[in-house]
């Protein structure tokens, strides 16, 4: 598009003022938006910025601009992302840029020249320099923060705050959001710790997202022209779906009816595939929350002899793919059924999760994003930040199992997984699709597509490396001082300013009802201690006779015997009744009687039914062949029971029995005369006075709750960083100011088990062990079953049985020792991982392995990863001598096969 003359000279201007962001712009074909300029503009001023904006909308131009400022007046960047294959990619992507020399990458798993001038990493690896202290920090001018709303993980978040707390003054920051909805009061933290920090924020999406409900075959729009009211075609297919519905539930069709059916289907995964195709929807990502799920789409998908590329096309993904897995053993490959995942990645179809080898995974994100792989069917992790754009995106269900429920999507995770959609410079429009399920409400999606932000909250909390390590670089108490400087001590302020403000409101309220309640006859307050005294009493009285009567109740139900005629007095089932079953064995809810009533309902009764003790005024004989479940039964029995009812009518025990209540309280009449005898009870006023101080005395409890909250509140971070250096005080790892030699070993721990590794070395709680028992026995530190009904599992060795109960007894006593400083960080220890370990490292074949834990193969190679970064720390961590080389000898064990060979990407 041709500019206008003054647009030039503004930019003209601008480019004078803005020289680096001139020449950065050049290296791009197309113009970058108002909002990545205005960021740019601001880095290049000096300042802090904070862009947050939606996925796929560019914001990490603005990053890339400060590794090019950082390249072009000498100075360093650290690209920081929260998992390491966003690093990979990164890091690939800035080295084909500026050259293999001029960027670096550290993961943890891989070190790439990494005193370049700009280095990609992890977060937590920067965490860990800071610490230490390392000389790589020297020049650094910008860090990038990739992802920050990772910050609110409440496994790992604390580190972005501990970076962004510990850096230097002289570092710009330049952190990356998703759209949030206090984006600017995240900004004014980072102000606040890191000074001048612009915030930017854009809502827009720069492809605009149509949004879809599939119902069988067809597609329908979510809303309205308007793009604001829902579809009027959805509400009505909603409410005829629901009639149905009900009409389903209305019991047994009759003689030559036909039960009717749901008239819309959920389509299946084959006809999502080919609706996308034909609409020219595809390429698309098919989010469903399993594993399983995953797998069983891409098998229906390959079933159903779908082709979705041409012949030069799955020419191109067969050298691709056969050249990625050369370095895998081809036993292993087997294990791994590489046939099919080649066979189905060379029509265009892939699954995506957690549970593949990561070399797959990256196989498919590389393929699909070069449009090779047409159809993605992905579990939700695939959201969290990977480079894969689509055109479309599909979400089969609008639940997810979270590891303990089925629980709905947010209006954050579903804006997540449909900011896949629109590929930017390729797609004029994105479009997201949900999927019609039984009991579809579109009112209810439109809500979830219409909440375009969510609230970033803090996860921070002080931990035991955190805290040895800042003690040495600043003494406890400046140590102090910057964890109260963190984001979550800022929002629990901003949360205590309001308390604040509203007890300070209570206070003025509560001086106004003392007056109006104030008696010139006597102390009123007195007057309404009394008063509440003799409630309470009363009211105890009251709860023990209703807990003696019903002990009454149960006593008289544990005297029902099969056959006993009784009145039920109460409840939908008055009446007489005859037991069927005494039901004795109903625990704490207590006897619970299997009854027949006169009108032929045959229930199980509760003590609800019962205000009052039952009596039996007769018997009856109940046949052994009574089957509640027959009708003809059930009356024949009624019928009896009318008649032999009439007959015991005079039986009828107006009143039951019952024992003695509890005698009145003798405080009770006590409190009554002095409550006449006080000055105040004669007040003709009295009453008026008495509303005035319940009203007091009510604000008056609450506001000593807030001011319990506001309490708990302030310093609240500082408090609890006090209680963790208590623990470490008691343990030996601090002397007040002073890290003693054990908490230096501990500075060089960074695990959420970080005290138990330390105090195992110091115990010698792994010493005696051979390389495969050693690793065996930290598994136990590193591994979380994924489920809770896991078999017990079997520990290799009698040495491995000894240092594990050992540990773990090191373990509970540590926890003892937090519950009396009220913290609580450590866990038990998890050993089914043990023999997995022992077994890899004694050479077993990845087929005996993976048959033996029934892990997939992804959960393998991670949960080994896992292992691999802590027997690291532990290596370090020991110092010279026989643990280091016993820990070095498992490290080298351990990499082998597919554990060694995981990635594609370094």
């Amino acid at each position: 598009m041709t500019s206008s003359p003054a647009e030039r000279f503004a930019q003209a201007r601008a480019d004078r003022r803005y020289p680096e962001l001139a020449r950065f712009r050049d290296l791009y074909s197309f113009g970058l938006d108002d909002f990545q300029v205005s960021a740019c503009q601001q880095v290049e001023d000096g300042h802090g910025v904070l862009v947050a904006a939606p996925t796929g909308s560019g914001k990490t131009i603005v990053g890339e601009f400060a590794v090019h400022l950082a390249l072009a007046t000498g100075r360093k960047c650290f690209y920081t992302t929260p998992i390491k294959a966003l690093s990979n990619q990164k890091f690939h992507d800035l080295q084909d840029r500026y050259g293999a020399d001029s960027v670096g990458l550290l993961t943890g798993d891989n070190t790439v020249n990494g005193e370049a001038p700009i280095v990609v990493m992890t977060t937590e690896v920067l965490r860990n320099m800071i610490y230490a202290g390392s000389r790589t920090l020297d020049g650094l001018g910008f860090v990038v923060m990739d992802e920050v709303h990772y910050l609110a993980d409440r496994f790992r978040g604390a580190v972005w705050e501990e970076v962004i707390i510990g850096l230097a003054d002289s570092v710009a920051v330049i952190s990356l959001s998703a759209t949030v909805s206090n984006a600017e009061e995240f900004g004014a933290w980072l102000t606040e710790v890191r000074g001048d920090t612009v915030t930017i924020v854009e809502e827009r999406r720069p492809v605009p997202l149509y949004q879809h409900v599939m119902a069988g075959r067809r597609l329908h729009p979510l809303f309205e022209e308007d793009g604001q009211k829902v579809n009027h075609v959805l509400e009505r297919m909603a409410r005829e779906d629901w009639q149905l519905s009900r009409a389903r539930k209305g019991g047994r069709p009759g003689k030559g009816q036909r039960r009717p059916r749901t008239r819309y289907r959920t389509p299946d995964r084959v006809d999502i595939v080919e609706k996308l195709d034909a609409e020219g929807l595809l390429p698309a990502i098919c989010f469903i929350f399993s594993r399983a799920g995953c797998a069983a789409a891409v098998e229906q998908c390959l079933h159903a002899r779908l082709i979705l590329t041409t012949d030069e096309e799955r020419s191109e993904i067969y050298r691709t793919v056969d050249a990625a897995i050369t370095h895998l053993p081809d036993e292993d490959l087997q294990v791994l059924g590489v046939h099919d995942f080649r066979e189905a990645l060379g029509r265009g179809i892939a699954a995506h999760h957690a549970g593949m080898l990561p070399t797959f995974k990256e196989i498919v994100e590389d393929l699909f994003s070069r449009g090779l792989i047409r159809i993605v069917f992905a579990t939700e992790t695939l959201a969290l930040g990977i480079n894969m754009p689509a055109r479309s995106v599909v979400i089969e269900r609008l639940s997810k199992w979270n590891g303990e429920t089925h629980v709905d999507l947010t209006p954050g995770e579903y804006t997540q997984l449909t900011g896949r959609a629109g590929r930017r410079g390729i797609d004029i429009e994105g479009h997201g699709v949900v999927l019609w399920q039984p009991g579809f409400d579109p009112r209810h999606v439109a809500g979830l597509a219409s909440t375009r932000t969510y609230p970033l909250v803090s996860s921070f909390h002080p931990s035991y490396n955190m805290a040895v390590n800042l003690v040495h670089q600043v003494g406890r108490e400046h140590a102090r001082s910057l964890l109260e400087q963190s984001f979550a001590q800022f929002q629990a302020d901003r949360a205590v300013v309001g308390l604040s403000k509203q007890v300070q409101k209570a206070d003025e309220a509560i001086e106004g009802y003392r007056e109006a309640a104030a008696c010139d006859r006597g102390d009123f307050g007195e007057y309404m201690e009394l008063r509440r005294q003799l409630k309470e009493v009363e009211q105890h009285g009251s709860k023990a006779r209703k807990a003696q009567r019903r002990a009454e109740v149960v006593a008289s139900l544990r005297q029902l015997k099969t056959g006993d005629i009784i009145d039920v007095p109460a409840g939908r089932w008055a009446g007489v009744a005859v037991v069927l079953d005494p039901g004795t064995g109903g625990g704490e809810d207590g006897p619970r009687p299997y009854v027949l009533t006169a009108d032929r309902h045959a229930r199980r009764l509760a003590l609800v039914d019962f205000p009052t003790p039952v009596q039996a005024r007769g018997t009856m004989r109940v046949p052994k062949s009574f089957n509640a479940r027959q009708a003809q039964s059930r009356r024949d029995l009624a019928s009896t029971l009318r008649q032999r009812a009439e007959k015991t009518e005079h039986l009828r025990s107006a009143s039951p029995t019952r024992g003695g209540a509890p005698g009145e309280d003798p405080r009770i009449p006590e409190l009554r005369a002095k409550l006449r005898a006080h000055p105040c009870h004669d007040c003709p006023d009295r009453e008026s006075h008495a509303r005035w101080a319940e009203r007091y005395l009510k604000l008056e409890r609450d506001t000593a709750s807030q001011r319990r909250r506001v309490e708990r509140q302030t310093n609240s971070v500082a408090r609890q960083f006090d209680r963790v250096c208590e623990v470490l005080d008691d343990l030996g790892y601090l002397a007040g100011d002073e890290v003693t030699p054990a908490g230096q070993r501990l500075q060089r721990i960074y695990s959420d088990v970080d005290l138990v590794v330390a105090e195992g070395i110091r115990s010698g709680a792994f010493d005696g062990l051979d390389s495969g028992e050693l690793a065996a026995v930290v598994s136990t530190l590193t591994f979380e079953s994924r489920i809770d009904d896991a078999p017990a599992p079997v520990l290799p060795t009698g040495a491995t049985v000894d240092a594990v109960q050992r540990l773990q007894a090191l373990t509970d006593e540590l926890m003892q020792v937090e519950r009396e400083h009220r913290v609580q960080f450590l866990r038990p220890l998890d050993a089914g991982f043990a023999q997995a370990v022992w077994s890899w490292s004694k050479g077993s074949s990845l087929d005996l392995v993976l048959r033996d834990t029934q892990m997939a193969a992804g959960d393998f190679v991670r949960a080994m990863k896992q292992l691999l970064d802590l027997m690291g720390q532990v290596a370090d961590a020991a110092g010279p001598g026989t643990l280091r080389e016993t820990a070095r000898d498992a490290l080298a064990d351990l990499r082998r096969g597919v554990v060694a060979y995981s990635s594609l990407m370094t």
